[in-house]
């Protein structure tokens, strides 16, 4: 996939997150695609119509206080289904509760990323984030 864009479903429903989510992986040399959900429901609107013209997602950063559908059963849904559950899916999340560590990764997620308050330390969390999910971490669209 090299030269392809990667694409990156952001499900978030705080805009100032989203904001600062999606500034941070744009300012990375890899070339993304992000597409934002401000809630559970729109991401699995989304995740269900892959294949019939929507871009299956390459990463999900996934927040777990979402309306409509919460972040924990918008995970168990893509890691139960069989068409999604490769996809990797990070928590990037306000919640620090073990209890919600330990459903997610119950649920399968990939990784658990509680969001610094501090803005510069999600400024660093996010850098960090974009750095192994997109150019350190091998797969198919890693960083050449």
């Amino acid at each position: 996939m090299s030269g392809d864009p990667i694409t990156i479903l952001l499900v978030e429903d705080n805009p100032d997150h989203a904001t600062l989510v999606i500034r941070s992986l744009k300012n990375f040399l890899v070339a993304n695609h992000i597409i934002h959900a401000e809630d559970g429901e729109e991401a699995l609107n989304y995740l269900n119509k892959i294949g019939n013209g929507t871009k299956r997602p390459h990463l999900v950063l996934l927040d777990l206080r979402l309306p409509k559908i919460d972040g924990l059963e918008v995970l168990r849904q893509i890691k139960t289904n069989k068409d999604l559950v490769d996809i990797p899916v990070v928590v990037l999340t306000t919640s620090d509760a073990e209890t919600d560590m330990a459903r997610a990764y119950e649920y399968h997620a990939n990784s658990y990323l509680v969001k610094p308050v501090d803005f510069s330390k999600f400024t660093e969390l996010m850098n960090a984030l974009g750095f192994y999910w997109i150019c350190w971490n091998k797969n198919p669209f890693s960083c050449q």
